[in-house]
């Protein structure tokens, strides 16, 4: 292993005064624990003549450090021309740029990578127009970085009143009709949102329109959309999200009491797991908004 570091700028001046008050090499190593040949080649390397300056030995060094490397190939015209018609006319994410130019056995070849390098260098943000986001939000993802699998949600989740491994087998293995799953959809506003409601089974679909996505407005859809369907209702299992946090409360207005176990609270150490609620079959008649089937499906029962 390499354990070799760079001569810093505060090492520079201590060997300018050193030097000046007459030390050797050998004392000035030992006084920056560098070895002789480095400070040597540092003197012969950055000196104008007999005199040495350490701003201008720093100044030297960082312009041949910036001369490292390998140029990158965003630095050519041509294939700087050719990824800024792709991302920038085009909209093309960095991906399909360069698996594009790759499958068309294009004259340019590039990296993904290189193409992010560059964008998030801001080599790309004077094509668009003053006073619009960088070229890092004109991305899929808009610059957000990408979760692994060591990350951990840290936004508010509901508690768990059921883990779904208690679901019923009839609701896993969609033995029965009346085993319902909920789940939101948002609007590009990002405040609107649809909420669903899927049987397992059958896949019959409830879908409803809450103006906001909070607990209120997602459970009064959710309230409503119950009330269009005629048939029996078993069991319903939403995703973790806070809008689902008053489906409790939903279900204990019902005629009868749901079956519930005991809530499991965040931070124990149990798996978050989805959370199945259990209510009795007391939705009364209504219109249906859309049936979904396969072509095994049956017809809906009625009451």
């Amino acid at each position: 292993m390499n354990h070799y570091k760079h001569i810093t700028i505060d090492e520079r001046e201590t060997i300018f005064l050193m030097r000046s008050h007459g030390n050797s090499l050998r004392e000035i190593a030992t006084n920056i624990q560098k070895s002789c040949s480095t400070v040597s080649r540092e003197l012969n390397r950055n000196s104008d003549g007999s005199n040495y300056s350490p701003s201008k030995a720093q100044a030297k060094y960082q312009q041949r450090k910036g001369n490292c490397g390998r140029p990158s190939l965003l630095g050519q015209p041509q294939v700087f021309e050719v990824v800024r018609e792709h991302f920038c006319e085009d909209l093309w994410s960095p991906e399909e740029i360069a698996n594009r130019l790759a499958v068309e056995k294009h004259a340019v070849q590039i990296s993904t990578t290189t193409i992010y390098r560059g964008i998030f260098k801001g080599l790309f943000d004077h094509l668009f127009k003053s006073g619009s986001p960088s070229a890092v939000r004109h991305l899929r993802h808009r610059g957000k970085s990408r979760h692994n699998k060591a990350y951990q949600e840290k936004r508010g989740k509901i508690p768990i009143p059921n883990k779904i491994h208690d679901r019923p087998r009839e609701a896993d293995n969609r033995l029965e009709i009346g085993h319902w799953e909920g789940d939101t959809v948002l609007g590009k506003s990002g405040r609107a949102c649809v909420v669903t409601l899927v049987d397992r089974k059958s896949r019959y679909l409830l879908i409803g329109k809450a103006s906001q996505r909070t607990a209120g407005a997602v459970t009064d859809t959710l309230s409503h959309l119950m009330k269009l369907w005629p048939g029996r209702s078993l069991t319903i299992t939403p995703d973790r999200g806070k809008e689902f946090a008053k489906v409790q409360c939903f279900l204990k207005s019902l005629a009868r009491p749901f079956t519930s176990r005991i809530p499991i609270p965040l931070g124990n150490g149990v798996p978050m797991r989805t959370p199945t609620v259990w209510f009795a079959n007391t939705c009364p008649m209504g219109p249906i908004l859309i049936q979904l089937r396969t072509s095994k499906s049956k017809p809906m029962p009625n009451n």
